[in-house]
């Protein structure tokens, strides 16, 4: 009898243990902040994140009917707390995420997502890239910049977005350890669009956004390296030269990566071949470019069941290092050097 007993006792114990947990909510899941009187506060969407609206309240950049409107997330159905997508946005944004001070390198990286101007790939194009960087000592920013979908024009609106947030980010560089001369730009597919313009129309900007009541008067806007990833059509392409002429390419204009798919992604393997044939011919040192046989449209950084595409993200680190941007913050990269000697050099003699 008593072991009879005794062994009821451990079957009714075993049953009680083998019922399962209740699962609790996920934690720290990103929220779009509330609307309010003033203009929107966006919110970040990885823990640490320091979000600073790129242009000051009431700037005449902004549009002020909308500018306090909350952005709208999609979530990621399969994975808890990523964010996938944002649109709404009418107070463009930067997030910056910053590297440990033991491995820093001075180098920050604004990366701004694809999306074809009507959301941005928030998820796959911006917040993949913050551990990615960080194991190299790069500082990531991301960029929220203006859609067309609510009513901007990308090639105003969302270019005047990164090239004010180069800008900010450079006049923050010394109070983020970020060395002010290798603040670069990333961008992915429609983001990769207003990359590509950053080293054309940096003078430009600059020029009208030098007024004394400009906080960030006399900061320069361009970009000390750029980087367009299967990128959208550049101000090369035939229907923008027809529209506008062929663009102006500063002497200073800093090196490019440029990088994507061939036979699978035909028509933005031509738009990086434009981008890319334009710069060389002009002579901007550094200049490099990776057009692989196959591979898809999309995909951010992940390699892509391990096709030679999905490699895109170590050529890219190994241009950096040779260029010198995982140098000692405040060391002289070569690609700054070379931009001086080219910038510096004589005619060429036809």
């Amino acid at each position: 009898m008593k072991i009879n007993f005794l062994a009821g006792l451990v079957l009714t114990t075993t049953a009680a243990l083998a019922q399962p947990a209740t699962v609790p909510p996920p934690q720290m899941v990103p929220h779009a902040g509330p609307v309010t009187k003033g203009p929107y506060q966006p919110q970040a969407l990885l823990p640490g994140g320091i979000v600073m609206p790129v242009w000051p309240a009431g700037s005449p950049y902004l549009n002020a009917k909308r500018v306090s409107e909350a952005e709208v997330y999609t979530m990621d159905p399969a994975v808890n707390g990523r964010v996938s997508r944002i649109v709404n946005v009418h107070n463009p944004s930067i997030e910056v995420h910053l590297a440990a001070e033991s491995m820093n390198t001075g180098t920050a990286i604004i990366v701004a997502p694809g999306g074809g101007h009507t959301s941005l790939v928030i998820g796959l194009e911006g917040a993949d890239q913050v551990p990615q960087f960080y194991q190299y000592g790069i500082n990531t920013i991301i960029l929220r910049y203006r859609l067309r979908k609510d009513g901007y024009d990308a090639k105003i609106d969302a270019v005047r977005d990164i090239q004010q947030a180069i800008r900010l980010v450079r006049a923050h560089a010394a109070e983020w350890h970020i060395d002010p001369h290798k603040i670069g730009v990333m961008g992915f597919s429609a983001g990769a669009e207003l990359t590509m313009a950053t080293p054309l129309q940096y003078p430009q900007f600059d020029a009208a956004n030098n007024a004394p009541g400009d906080s960030l008067a006399g900061i320069s806007s361009r970009p000390d390296f750029v980087a367009s990833i299967y990128p959208g059509p550049s101000l090369f392409t035939p229907n923008a030269v027809k529209i506008a002429g062929v663009p102006a390419i500063p002497k200073d204009a800093p090196p490019s990566f440029i990088a994507g798919a061939g036979f699978q992604d035909k028509v933005h393997a031509v738009w990086a071949d434009e981008y890319f044939s334009a710069m060389l011919n002009a002579g901007i040192p550094n200049v490099e470019m990776h057009i692989f046989a196959r591979g898809a449209h999309g995909g951010g950084s992940g390699y892509r069941q391990f096709t030679a595409e999905g490699s895109w993200g170590d050529r890219f680190i190994h241009w950096m290092r040779d260029l010198g941007f995982f140098n000692k913050s405040g060391e002289p990269t070569l690609a700054a050097q070379d931009v001086e000697a080219f910038k510096n050099a004589p005619p060429a003699k036809p």
